[in-house]
């Protein structure tokens, strides 16, 4: 290799390296003129602007036109061209599909969500899915093929294969691939990821727990879950199981919510998806076997969160899941009961995301994928952008 070979292929990787530090410097934030940019990444502003057009080009940079409000020739602005991809994140859950369409940036442009019987086989589920996404994708006018990464939340440990082979509450659904299922539709990356565990990453990135690296999250509803992140990192344990510490039956989390089901006192004509709403509402109004029995269930929810605590040693813990929304009535004898059993007790926040948590967690990890694909392995040349 001649020394302007060599030359040439050095210059080639440091426009790259530029490219990417632009980039990353862009996402997420206001329009930047060039010198703002060059200051931002340690740049020289010529070099900056030679790189930004060559962005602007490629089709990950948009010119900011002036809205007419300054005096005199204002500088060019520009900003990260997040519509250049989008991708999906897909809730599958035991009485709901909620699908999420998001930028690159992860700004939330539409969503579609669709009821499924728990007792729901595995055809029919797959069936309310792909309508949720087809339904989704119309109201966007997008097809298919402008998504760039896809991520599924099921429910259940989710192993190396995308399956739920451990244990899954949906009937069936062991046997099912969502990632082979929706690659008929879709060429893109197509990744799979237990329900507790992006909810954990959701909180993470928009919720409650957005300071914190260290977070034990604790679904807590009709059935109770973890999600694990450690020094920032989602921990899914060499099985994909890491979490499911409730399959410890000792610990009573798999009993727990019967706790409230079967408190005296609960008409026998309600439905038993409304139990636990009409003893957190009695408990309030002081109703005495409400109040006992909530008791019960939060003892049965801290034996299983002070393991993951003593275990652990996480900065905060997060509430999730349906019963977090009377996280009012949870959080101060949780702690309590954390206090008697931990050698010291994490902050305890309630959720802030709610229902749309496990979804809003898929769309983070499908951004992640982009980005070991895209801003790790090199930038992509040129981006075709679909009008």
């Amino acid at each position: 290799m001649t020394d302007g070979a060599t030359s040439g292929a050095d210059v080639s990787k440091l426009r790259e390296l530029n490219s990417l530090s632009i980039v990353r410097a862009m996402r997420g934030q206001p329009p930047a003129t060039v010198t703002e940019l060059a200051a931002r990444i340690g740049l020289s502003r010529p070099g900056t602007d030679v790189v930004v057009r060559g962005l602007v080009t490629d089709g990950w940079v948009k010119v900011v036109e002036p809205d007419g409000s300054s005096v005199g020739r204002p500088a060019r602005r520009y900003r990260f061209n997040a519509d250049a991809g989008h991708v999906l994140g897909v809730d599958v859950g035991v009485h709901k599909i909620l699908v999420l369409l998001a930028d690159l940036e992860g700004r939330v442009l539409h969503s579609h969500r669709l009821p499924v019987e728990p007792e729901a086989d595995p055809a029919v589920r797959l069936e309310t899915v792909d309508t949720a996404i087809t339904q989704c994708l119309a109201t966007a006018g997008m097809r298919p093929d402008q998504i760039w990464a896809v991520t599924v939340g099921v429910t259940g440990p989710v192993d190396a294969t995308g399956r739920t082979t451990l244990f899954t509450p949906l009937p069936g659904w062991s046997s099912v691939s969502p990632a082979e299922h929706l690659s008929a539709r879709f060429t893109c990356p197509i990744l799979v990821e237990n329900d507790c565990k992006l909810a954990a990453v959701a909180e993470r990135w928009q919720g409650a727990a957005q300071d914190a690296d260290d977070i034990v999250y604790v679904l807590a509803g009709m059935r109770i879950g973890a999600g694990l992140i450690l020094d920032g990192t989602l921990r899914r344990g060499y099985g994909g199981a890491a979490g499911e510490i409730g399959a410890l039956k000792a610990l009573r989390w798999l009993s727990a919510p019967s706790r409230l089901e079967s408190c005296p006192g609960v008409p026998g004509d309600i439905h038993p998806n409304d139990k636990a709403a009409w003893v957190f509402e009695h408990a309030r109004e002081g109703d005495r076997d409400a109040k006992a029995a909530l008791r019960r269930y939060v003892k049965d929810l801290a034996v299983g969160a002070a393991a993951l605590v003593l275990t652990l040693d996480p900065q905060v813990v997060v509430l999730g899941g349906g019963y977090s929304r009377s996280a009012d009535l949870i959080i101060e004898p949780l702690g309590q009961e954390l206090e008697r059993l931990c050698l010291r007790v994490p902050e305890i926040r309630a959720s802030t995301l709610g229902a749309d948590s496990v979804a809003l967690g898929a769309l983070r990890v499908a951004l992640d994928q982009i980005d070991a694909e895209l801003f790790t392995g090199g930038m992509p040349a040129p981006l075709t952008v679909s009008s």
